[in-house]
C-alpha cells in the first residue's frame, strides 16, 4: 500500500511541466497563460512544494507548449524555472526560462504619469536586471520608475 508521502501528480502525455517556478507564483503563471475554468486540458500544480534547493512551485499543462512571449513572462515572475516539453510521457526538451534584456509592452508602468499611461500610443518599454535574491528589477525606459516587487501584479 502507497504511504501517502509517495503520492504524486498524474503524468501528461503532451504538454508542458513548468517546474522551479519561485514559490506561491503558481497561480500567477496560470494568469499569464490565460488559462482560466474554460481551459478544458488536464492543469495540474502544487504550490510550496519541498525541492532541492527550497520551496517551489510546479505546473503541469496538458497539450500546451509555451511561446517565447509567454516564457518571458514566466521569467519576469520566477527566473529560475525550468520549462519541460513533453511528448509521449518522456520529457524531450528541458531548458531553463531566459530573463530578457528589455520587455516592451508586457508590462504596465507603475507612474501613473508616465507617457506609457497616457493615451498616446505608445507602449511600456522596461530594461530588466536580475537581483542575486532570485528577484527582478524593471526600469521604465520613458520615466525611469523602478518596479521591484508585484511584477505580476502589473502584467498586461
Amino acid at each position: 500500500m502507497k504511504e501517502k508521502r509517495d503520492l504524486k501528480i498524474q503524468a501528461i502525455e503532451n504538454g508542458t511541466v513548468i517546474d522551479h517556478i519561485k514559490a506561491g507564483q503558481a497561480l500567477n503563471v496560470l494568469r499569464i497563460l490565460g488559462i482560466s475554468s474554460a481551459f478544458r486540458a488536464t492543469i495540474s500544480f502544487v504550490m510550496n512544494a519541498l525541492g532541492v534547493r527550497g520551496k517551489k512551485d510546479v505546473v503541469k499543462i496538458e497539450g500546451k507548449e509555451l511561446s517565447v512571449e509567454e516564457l518571458n513572462r514566466i521569467a519576469l515572475i520566477s527566473p529560475k524555472a525550468t520549462i519541460n516539453i513533453i511528448r509521449d510521457f518522456e520529457v524531450v526538451q528541458k531548458n531553463s526560462v531566459v530573463l530578457p534584456s528589455y520587455v516592451e509592452g508586457v508590462v504596465r508602468c507603475i507612474n501613473s504619469n508616465c507617457i506609457s499611461n497616457s493615451r498616446e500610443p505608445i507602449k511600456s518599454r522596461f530594461s530588466v536586471l536580475q537581483a542575486e535574491d532570485e528577484g527582478v528589477t524593471l526600469h521604465c525606459l520613458y520615466c525611469e520608475h523602478v518596479i521591484l516587487e508585484d511584477i505580476a501584479e502589473n502584467l498586461l
